[in-house]
This record gives structure tokens, C-alpha cells and sequence, in this order.
């Protein structure tokens, strides 16, 4: 099982000039926990399990900046990069009024990566 705990993620290929969420994940044996803010993410929370083989299924809620709060569901399939930080494939889907699904990256900062969580 990969570790996750105090493990921090952002977007795939964002621009070093642009603000970005970081996301901070915690774990505790399959128990995975995190909080989130930047870009258009005012905060989020997300709660779930890590599998075995290391891939994530969590629930979880944010503000945007907009003040909308949005709430879904993801599935996250790590891939273990050469320098040894993770890339998780993401499949997610939000429900009520801002019901949409969607596909996303999001890689693992180094730890020598300043930034917000």
C-alpha cells in the first residue's frame, strides 16, 4: 500500500505563474483524509479509503471563490513516477447543481516545493 500521509498534490501541468490548489493528504492504515485551498478552491475537505494496490476512493466538498459549494465523489488510481512522487489518475463526479464528471491529474509536490496546504 502506498503511503500517503503528509503527501501533498496539486494539478497536473499547471503554469509556475498561476495560483493553484495543493491539496495536503493524511493517512492512517486504509484511512485517508485531506484539505485543500488555491486557485478557485476558497477549501475542501475529502474523506476515504486507500486499497491495497494503492488507489483512493473519497467523497469530498469545497467552496469555490465563487461561494458555490460543491460536493462528489473520486476514484484515484496512483502511478508511481521515475523520481519516485506519485501521479494520481483521477475519475470524479459531482452531484446536485453543479452536477458534471470529469477526468484530471493531479502529481505529487517534492518535497522541496513551496506552496500553501
Amino acid at each position: 500500500m502506498i503511503d500517503y500521509d503528509g503527501r501533498r498534490f496539486t494539478s497536473a501541468g499547471v503554469p509556475a505563474d498561476e495560483e493553484y490548489p495543493i491539496a495536503l493528504y493524511r493517512q492512517d492504515g486504509n484511512l485517508l483524509w485531506g484539505e485543500f485551498s488555491g486557485g478557485h478552491a476558497r477549501r475542501g475537505t475529502l474523506t476515504g479509503v486507500c486499497a491495497p494496490d494503492g488507489t483512493l476512493d473519497f467523497a469530498y466538498c469545497m467552496v469555490l471563490d465563487t461561494g458555490a459549494v460543491v460536493s462528489g465523489r473520486c476514484r484515484s488510481t496512483p502511478e508511481v513516477l521515475p523520481d519516485g512522487r506519485i501521479l494520481l489518475h483521477e475519475t470524479w463526479e459531482r452531484y446536485g447543481e453543479h452536477a458534471e464528471v470529469g477526468v484530471s491529474l493531479l502529481e505529487e509536490l517534492s518535497q522541496t516545493t513551496k506552496g500553501q496546504s
